[in-house]
């Protein structure tokens, strides 16, 4: 196969030594990789020469044979960089590396070429698998004539330096480097090369300097080394100098869009057909792992409320803006789209449709290739087989479903009851017509959990219809997203937190943007997990994905992964961005309170709980902590006030929370009222038994076994209380809340100065301290602290 430049036999030479593709066969695996990035990075074929069984080791008298020679005939050379690579003795270094820069510098493209950004680039790029030691780095650098800058495939971790596969995981890597997108930058560094070689009147612009023939020199040719060494490092300070100046790319903004809602050129026509169309369109950008797609709920403020487009792109946070708008004509549909540089509301693309129905979803599908090509991001053949797939061939069942969607969303942004009734019925109406129509089951499971999640809490059969309705969905379409993500909810409620993060990784797969997903694993993170450097990552990628009204509740979620990692300049930090967008001066009066009850300020901390309880008397949480707070000043009578007043606050709401019950059980044995203590103890012990039994989210992150240990203390029954303690000290233990309360919880007052008290304490602490200290290591690392 020749190359797509004439004159030319191959269109990439890749070059490595063999000992570099034994074991594990990195190079061959690399190889196919690229092959495959490169099908949907050009779109034409591009040729690969890789020799499976390539000569090493030999010597410099090797003869070579004359057909190496012409497949050099290359446009782009790509050496494996190892720690073995540079070597002068090696056939690769000698007879391919060296022979390419000699041939290339002489050929009539020359070895540097002009990018269409104005930048020069070597038609060398070299693919580093490890650190070199300086003087291979130097012996290499003289080849090029000046400074070896490859894309690394380097996988490092402390006493740890090797080659990066696609399994690691970048958030450990110290070089934060993720194999497919290293993949994806050798395949754009290969276009941009290729692309400014089909253009040659590029090249004219450039200075003989630039582009004379390059003069290899062997390791053992000492002056001419030096002589190499000066001019390349002369090279390099005229390039810091004046590169930049003369080759200034333009501005260049981060691949993320927000879709405002389309524009209903029909007035008389009921909106959910365009609504459902702009809803496509956003959902098939966010199975482009290469732009970030801030999410439907985010941009819902401003369909009654617009705004500025450079206003929309800050408080979005995104580079593009997308503006539609569109009306149903019959059979047809008119629809006319409208790229835009959020930053300085400038046209970029827009088109113009008149399709007729039957061919929404491929409509729906070239629109959102067309963004993507706008914003140079790469689709990957599994990307394109999602955008393309058809949701269903019964289009009265997807008319329904776009009615059921629309309804539902009316539930969402306005929390209207009728709503999610009208939306379940049209979605029944969409499977009468079509019994395969996998996102109809997966937004009839979305309905039932948000109908049915408190009264069935206490049931055996907990949410099983909202399991049955998803894997319905998933065995018509194992693909999506948001059947996934509802099926982690619900391992995440019956306390089965790993299977929860399986399924919330299966969505993150199928849609990189959903932010559902990593707000759900960043909550089994942090509730179950307690793995609080997971949580604030997932947490933050929620963050940046969601930008509306639920984003100050992932605030506030982050505030307190932080607090229970023990960092509260943090958690005062995020309260206050969270303050920001919602004004909530009670829940932040109740996060300074927080802080202050961390720090043993039990003073301020009253203070700030009263002025929270002033402001909001719905927030209730302030009532508990008040009375926890009297407790352990032992001022019992205002202690049972503040219990009691948020014990009846419950239940003239009938709000389901027992977890406090105890406390109220001590603050009445501290009053001398006996029997309710008694009462409310076994309310907490009931309580406790119940989420064991049913295994739910609490008895999985080991709470209940905290309360029960401390109830058990207080009554002194001292096995069970250390039965207990012993099952909560099997957890990690990151919460500060266990490191205050095991130094102070008065319940266990009898016991705290028993050497088997002691010990356990003395290990969660222990623990505790352990894992502060590795996530302070790893927010440090990720700039998050």
């Amino acid at each position: 196969m020749s190359s797509i430049i004439e004159g030319y036999n191959y269109d990439i030479f890749i070059s490595y030594r063999q000992k570099d593709n034994k074991g594990d066969r990195w190079v061959s695996e690399f190889v196919d990789s690229l092959k495959t990035e490169l099908e949907s990075t050009f779109k034409e074929e591009i040729s690969v020469y890789f020799d499976i069984n390539p000569h090493d080791g030999l010597l410099e008298t090797h003869d070579v044979n004359e057909s190496l020679k012409e497949k050099l005939k290359c446009l782009v050379f790509i050496p494996i960089i190892s720690r073995t690579y540079c070597d002068p003795k090696s056939f690769a270094w000698e007879h391919e590396f060296k022979a390419f820069v000699e041939q290339a510098s002489e050929d009539r493209i020359g070895l540097k070429v002009k990018l269409p950004g104005g930048n020069v680039a070597s038609r060398v790029i070299p693919v580093r698998i490890h650190d070199l030691d300086n003087e291979d780095l130097k012996l290499c650098e003289s080849i090029l004539e000046g400074v070896l800058r490859g894309i690394e495939f380097i996988y490092k971790e402390p006493g740890v330096n090797r080659s990066l596969t696609p399994e690691d995981d970048e958030k450990i890597n110290l070089n934060k480097t993720k194999y497919r997108n290293q993949i994806n930058k050798v395949a754009l560094a290969i276009k941009e090369i290729i692309t400014a070689v089909q253009n040659p009147s590029q090249q004219d612009e450039i200075t003989d300097e630039v582009s004379k023939p390059v003069t290899t020199h062997q390791k053992s040719k000492k002056t001419p080394i030096i002589i190499a060494s000066v001019a390349a490092l002369a090279l390099m300070v005229l390039g810091i100098i004046f590169i930049p100046k003369l080759f200034k790319p333009s501005e260049e903004l981060e691949k993320s869009i927000a879709v405002l809602p389309f524009r209903n050129d029909s007035p008389d026509q009921e909106m959910y057909f365009i609504n459902g169309v702009m809803e496509v369109i956003l959902d098939n950008l966010c199975k482009i792992e290469e732009i970030r797609v801030v999410s439907r709920s985010s941009v819902e403020q401003y369909r009654d409320e617009p705004k500025p487009i450079p206003v929309v792109a800050k408080e979005m946070d995104v580079g593009y803006v997308l503006e539609g708008s569109g009306q149903r004509d019959g059979d047809n549909i008119r629809l006319t789209v409208q790229l835009l540089n959020g930053k300085k509301d400038q046209h970029i693309w827009s088109e113009s449709y008149y399709r007729e129905i039957k061919n929404i979803f491929e409509l729906q599908s070239e629109i959102a290739q067309a963004i993507a090509s706008e914003l140079k991001a790469i689709i990957t053949p599994e990307e394109k087989q999602l955008i393309e797939k058809i949701p269903t061939i019964n289009l009265t069942a997807y008319d329904f479903y776009q009615r059921g969607r629309d309804e539902y969303l009316k539930y969402q942004f306005n929390n209207n009851r009728e709503a999610l009734e009208r939306a379940e019925d049209y979605y029944y109406k969409a499977l009468d017509n079509d019994s395969t129509f996998a996102l109809a089951y997966t937004d009839l499971a979305n309905i039932y959990w948000n109908k049915h999640y408190y009264e069935e809490y206490f049931s055996d059969n907990f949410m099983d219809s909202v399991l049955i309705l998803c894997q319905k969905a998933l065995s018509y379409d194992d693909q999506l997203a948001e059947a996934y993500t509802l099926m982690g909810r619900y391992y995440d409620a019956i306390g089965k937190p790993e299977q929860a993060l399986i399924e919330y990784d299966k969505a993150i797969k199928f849609n990189p943007n959903h932010w559902e997903a990593y707000l759900g694993k960043g909550n089994v993170y942090l509730f179950q997990s307690e793995e609080m450097d997971m949580a604030i990552y997932n947490l933050h990628q929620a963050s940046i994905l969601h930008r509306g009204s639920y984003l100050p509740s992932i605030y506030r979620n982050i505030a307190n992964a932080y607090r229970f990692a023990g960092f509260l300049d943090q958690v005062k930090s995020y309260a206050q961005k969270a303050l920001e967008i919602d004004d909530d001066s009670a829940r932040y009066y109740n996060y300074l309170a927080d802080i202050e009850f961390d720090l043993h300020n039990y003073d301020n901390e009253i203070e700030f709980r009263k002025k929270a309880y002033a402001i909001d008397s719905n927030n209730i949480s302030a009532l508990s902590n008040l009375g926890r707070t009297y407790v352990l000043l032992k001022q019992y009578k205002e202690s049972l006030i503040y219990y009691k007043k948020w014990n009846d606050r419950l239940s003239a709401g009938n709000i389901l929370s027992t977890n406090y019950m105890h406390r109220i059980g001590y603050s009445y044995s501290k009053n001398g009222y006996e029997e309710k203590a008694k009462y409310y103890f076994n309310l907490q012990i009931n309580y406790c038994e119940e989420m064991i039994e049913l295994n739910r989210r609490s008895s999985q992150n080991l709470s209940v076994y905290y309360d029960l240990a401390a109830v058990y203390a207080f009554l002194g029954d001292k096995d069970k209380a250390y039965k207990n303690l012993r099952m909560f000290n099997q957890r990690q233990v990151m919460a500060k809340w266990a490191e205050n309360l095991i130094n102070i919880d008065p319940l266990f007052d009898s016991i705290r100065d028993e050497p088997e008290f002691q010990q356990i304490a003395s290990e969660i602490i222990t623990k505790y301290q352990a894992e502060h200290e590795r996530v302070k290591k790893w927010l440090e690392e990720n700039d998050m602290l």
